[in-house]
């Protein structure tokens, strides 16, 4: 009898065991830091050149639909990286603040830096090789002072020599 009693008791449980046991769905709002992470990887398209993060709702319109829609999603359930998919396929890559780590995102924003590099050493061996070009110049430039010296006790002498004649 008493095994009958503890089954009964634990099928009574098992059929109401989502009113016993309840767990309760995270609500997520704009100060979440689960929200901060999902709306910072999308770039606001009112062209202020902030996240929808950061974007400031008294100027601008668009982030606020924006924000209540990701609340929405997440509320739903959908993790950042299911609502960075989806918007991705509405807006396309320029959405994003961080480009995709693949393909031709990840060229795109490497090649320049990497052009940058390569342009600054080509511009540090150029003017290093100047500057031993100039270095035989310069020794050049010490024979050429000895010849002004010399040109110009010449021409003192040659004045020296007419005013003594004139005078």
């Amino acid at each position: 009898m008493k095994n009958k009693i503890y089954i009964g008791l634990l099928l009574i449980a098992f059929i109401f065991q989502a009113s016993i046991f309840q767990v309760q769905a995270k609500e997520f709002d704009y100060k979440s830091k689960e929200f901060e992470a999902a709306a910072s990887q999308f770039m606001c398209t009112c062209g202020c050149g902030q996240d929808h993060f950061e974007c400031d709702p008294k100027t601008c319109n668009l982030t606020i639909g924006f924000k209540e829609d990701i609340v929405e999603m997440m509320n739903k359930g959908w993790d950042k990286d299911k609502i960075r998919e989806y918007y991705v396929n509405i807006y396309g890559e320029e959405i994003l603040t961080a480009p995709e780590k693949s393909g031709f995102s990840l060229v795109a924003w490497v090649l320049p830096f990497a052009v940058l590099f390569i342009a600054g050493i080509a511009i540090f061996f150029i003017v290093r090789k100047w500057v031993k070009k100039k270095g035989p110049e310069e020794l050049t430039s010490d024979s050429e002072s000895v010849k002004d010296e010399v040109e110009e006790e010449i021409l003192s002498s040659m004045i020296e020599e007419q005013r003594k004649k004139y005078l």
